[in-house]
């Protein structure tokens, strides 16, 4: 399934080569093609804004790019909103999860369907500015296979921050994973993560955990895979709405850190 997925993905990034006389007679560049993916679940509120603002600036920087924003299963009239964006705008995709899987399990359906050179994903309240994201690009350029977004390397960039009870729990979940992982990043679950095709391409097939744990998971694969992970300071701004319960989550999300130990341990993860 994933691999007919991906081969689709390279029929629409090689259907769209353009001409460029710095590359010689004969031969052809290739603009840079960006995929934005957003997992979306009852999102009503907010994705109207969203994909205004996604669009907008997609434009603004003339950039070859799609947006594919992935259904989580909603109840509301997330699907109906986004197909209406899809009817006026060519460059937006629905993909539909079946039923309600989690986060985790969006963010690798959307990679999965998605056709571009460097992916993004980014949460549907944009709590990271989508301008943001040529942060995450020129990271990528600079030879990253792996650009995350990282709300503690800067503090000062929060414009709103966290409850106190949340930031500790982040932090605590922090020192954790260093622990049972040994990941270095100071901010692993920033929802705004660039990949190359290449990097996707390998990490995602391999993804297991399905919902709020699945971020070190995609961290741990790309460090075991030999992928380079640049941490970018980026803005970052508390959005009350927030679905993830600090306590109840939390707890899943450090049972989802030891069962991405056992899979590793246990020979899960080959390559």
């Amino acid at each position: 399934m994933d691999q007919q997925l991906w081969a689709t993905a390279e029929d629409i990034t090689s259907s769209s080569e353009i001409s460029s006389p710095a590359e010689g007679h004969g031969r052809t560049a290739v603009a840079t093609m960006y995929s934005i993916v957003i997992p979306a679940y009852n999102e009503r509120e907010r994705i109207t804004a969203t994909l205004d603002r996604v669009l907008a600036y997609i434009a603004e920087q003339n950039w070859r790019a799609e947006v594919v924003v992935v259904n989580d299963g909603s109840s509301d009239n997330t699907r109906e909103i986004v197909q209406r964006y899809a009817a006026q705008h060519p460059i937006v995709r629905l993909v539909e999860n079946p039923g309600n899987r989690g986060k985790g399990y969006a963010v690798r359906n959307g990679m999965l369907h998605a056709a571009g050179d460097i992916l993004l994903f980014s949460d549907a309240d944009l709590s990271s500015p989508i301008e943001e994201a040529g942060k995450l690009f020129e990271a990528i350029r600079r030879g990253a296979d792996v650009a995350i977004g990282s709300r503690w390397l800067r503090a000062e960039l929060q414009t709103e921050r966290q409850p106190l009870v949340r930031q500790i729990y982040g932090r605590l979940f922090n020192v954790f994973l260093k622990v049972v992982l040994q990941l270095r990043e100071k901010d692993t679950q920033c929802g705004f993560k660039a990949f190359t095709q290449r990097a996707a391409r390998e990490i995602f097939p391999h993804q297991r955990v399905e919902r709020w744990g699945f971020d070190p998971e995609l961290l741990y694969l790309a460090k075991k895979f030999g992928f380079r992970t640049e941490e970018i300071p980026v803005r970052w701004a508390h959005d009350a709405r927030s679905k993830i319960h600090p306590l109840r989550d939390g707890t899943r999300m450090g049972l989802d850190v030891l069962r991405v130990r056992w899979n590793a341990l246990t020979g899960k993860y080959r390559s």
